[in-house]
């Protein structure tokens, strides 16, 4: 919670804005503060004394219910301030949020002209994907001086790297090149199996496009192409990633839901199945027969149907329902946007492994448990080392459907164009 300090106005004192009804906020229409228990520095505990509630007195427990339920009902709720306030400062807080309604716009209109210059530089960089394309499929030879540009990139990341011979040479494909990228990104790794790589071996390319300005929403989609292979019919598979009209809260885009391609399987080769046989038998007749059938599995393809945002008429999903359904459609967005910030622009360093330095997933600190020093073997030792090792960031857009960073717009970036 935040608080202020006290601000004259005529005979009225405003200490707190509407969402902090705990702090003082004495008014002069006689209003009175919560009745909540003060908890001061004096009736604080020493630090010897125990915090465990079985160790308090029964007053004391009695007290912090008290406390906590008083809590629990006040949070979120209005200390009754701006209600007591004269109906001329009443106008000039709605004149502010009106106020507010300009800079809204504005910034819808920001975000709007950020994801036009998006657009601009990835027309811009087409030429160089469809050469990428080339040399990934061998219908292009390396030029020396790409050879040798690239050398020289190997270098300033590894001085002890020996230089390739940069004369031109006849053209060679890489082979499983995108089945080899998509294992390197620590999510997808995860989602791969290994019956998902003998349909990716077949992944040519995977290209990002924008959906035009016109269209209700804003929004862009993945196309992964493939070559003719034994799986499905579909040559592409797309993953169309829809923002919502308005920003959000933060300032940025905020995602509505994602669309993906019908995958038309072939015959037993759903891959996102599992089959088994099973035996029944006829209660009437006593012969048995043979059936085939089919139950969903973990599978990369899974990644086209993806999970559907609840609707505000939901109301027969439960807590743990909801909360499984918001992770798996933050990794769902997730992935969509690592795909399009990430591996798209930067292929061939998730084919080589160098972007997994900078590729660390975010991890809650509410998953780790606090580790005792340990003995030399255990590779904690330690009471004289005062270093501390800094891991690397994740880099790239926030997890997360509110759209903290959805867009993967960078202002800076918008800035300096």
């Amino acid at each position: 919670m935040s608080s202020n300090v006290p601000i004259a106005h005529g005979d009225i004192t405003a200490p707190t804005p509407q969402n902090t009804p705990l702090t003082h906020a004495p008014i002069a229409a006689g209003l009175s503060r919560p009745t909540v228990p003060d908890i001061s520095e004096d009736n604080e505990p020493a630090e010897d004394e125990s915090e465990d509630p079985t160790q308090m007195t029964g007053a004391q427990a009695a007290m912090l219910g008290l406390v906590q339920g008083r809590l629990a009902d006040l949070v979120g709720k209005s200390s009754g301030y701006i209600e007591s306030l004269p109906i001329e400062v009443k106008k000039s807080v709605e004149a502010l949020k009106g106020v507010q309604v300009k800079q809204n716009e504005l910034q819808n209109q920001y975000k709007r002209e950020c994801l036009e210059l998006e657009k601009k530089y990835l027309e811009l960089q087409k030429p160089l994907y469809e050469r990428r394309n080339a040399i990934i499929s061998g219908a292009a030879q390396a030029t020396k001086e790409e050879i040798e540009a690239g050398s020289q990139a190997s270098l300033k990341d590894d001085p002890l790297y020996t230089p390739l011979p940069s004369d031109e040479s006849t053209p060679a494909a890489i082979p499983e090149f995108w089945l080899t990228a998509l294992r390197n990104h620590v999510g997808l790794s995860e989602i791969i199996t290994e019956r998902d790589a003998g349909a990716l071996k077949n992944l040519i390319d995977i290209r990002l496009s924008y959906l035009p300005s016109d269209s209700p929403k804003p929004g862009f989609k993945i196309s992964f192409i493939f070559s003719s292979n034994d799986y499905f019919e579909n040559d592409v598979l797309d993953k169309t990633y829809l923002y919502q009209e308005e920003v959000g809260y933060a300032g940025d885009f905020v995602y509505d839901r994602a669309i993906g391609t019908e995958i038309k399987w072939k015959e037993e080769k759903d891959l996102t199945k599992e089959f088994e046989i099973k035996k029944q038998r006829n209660k009437n007749t006593n012969r048995t027969r043979l059936v085939r059938k089919a139950r969903p599995t973990d599978s990369f393809f899974n990644f086209f149907s993806p999970p559907v945002p609840p609707s505000e008429e939901s109301e027969d999903i439960d807590d743990e329902e909801l909360e499984e359904l918001e992770e798996k459609l933050e990794m769902d967005y997730q992935i969509g946007e690592d795909l399009k910030e990430k591996i798209i622009p930067r292929a061939i360093d998730y084919f080589t492994g160098k972007a997994l330095e900078y590729d660390v997933m975010d991890e809650d600190e509410d998953d780790f448990d606090e580790l005792d020093d340990e003995d030399e073997d255990g590779q904690f030792d330690d009471e004289d080392s005062d270093s501390e090792v800094e891991l690397p960031r994740r880099r790239g857009p926030p997890k997360g459907r509110g759209g903290s960073s959805a867009g993967a717009v960078n202002p800076e970036e918008c800035k300096q164009q």
